[in-house]
């Protein structure tokens, strides 16, 4: 189970939180971790699950688990009033940060904030992640004019929503710890995608 100092930090809200308090314990239960749920128009309605083992790994296989288990929990609570399909993924290289130690994790590396509550009037930055500190996001920002404190101090409960930005260190980072999609995992689709009772036609009412 996810240590308690370690929960989200950003999370979803509408049908998305519905979704999320429905297989957020079951995900945690087989040892994997939450990243985001989002709700989306696309083939009519997709449910798309982002998860990660603590690592921040998570193969084909792994989407596989995570589908066979938190399908019939889905099915059953029934949060969404129409068919969907129902998509499970990796957070892929330029991930979504929604851990404090996300935040720890890609520490050195380019991302792009934007505040929940903004900060001195100022909703959105992108900078070099510098660690926290006292409950905050120390971000470096680039191209400061002079005079200007180029560190940005974000309150963390502040945060809105964060992601990492791709870049060619970023790749080759994410190859090394092997976070990165594989070639096979390319090949085969890294998304797994179910749907509810009804066949899979998202013109029909569940």
């Amino acid at each position: 189970m996810t240590n308690e100092r370690d929960k989200r930090l950003i999370t979803e809200n509408g049908v998305a939180a519905r979704v999320a308090a429905i297989v957020e314990p079951v995900i945690e239960d087989l040892g994997f971790n939450l990243v985001r749920v989002r709700v989306t128009p696309t083939n009519g309605c997709t449910v798309q699950i982002m998860a990660e083992r603590p690592d921040g790994t998570m193969s084909v296989s792994d989407c596989e688990t995570v589908s066979r288990a938190i399908s019939p929990v889905l099915d059953l609570e029934d949060p969404i009033d129409t068919a969907y399909y129902l998509e499970i993924s990796s957070p892929g290289i330029d991930r979504p940060l929604v851990r404090e130690s996300d935040f720890k994790r890609w520490t050195g590396y380019d991302a792009k904030i934007e505040m929940a509550v903004p900060l001195e009037g100022r909703k959105r930055f992108r900078g070099f992640l510098r660690g926290v500190e006292n409950g905050k996001l120390v971000v470096e920002l680039p191209d400061v004019k002079e005079g200007l404190d180029p560190i940005a101090r974000l309150p963390l409960t502040d945060l809105g929503e964060a992601h990492l930005v791709l870049t060619d260190d970023l790749i080759r980072e994410s190859l090394r710890r092997g976070t990165a999609p594989t070639t096979d995992d390319l090949d085969e689709d890294t998304d797994v995608v179910d749907a509810p009772d009804e066949p899979q036609d998202p013109s029909n009412d569940a």
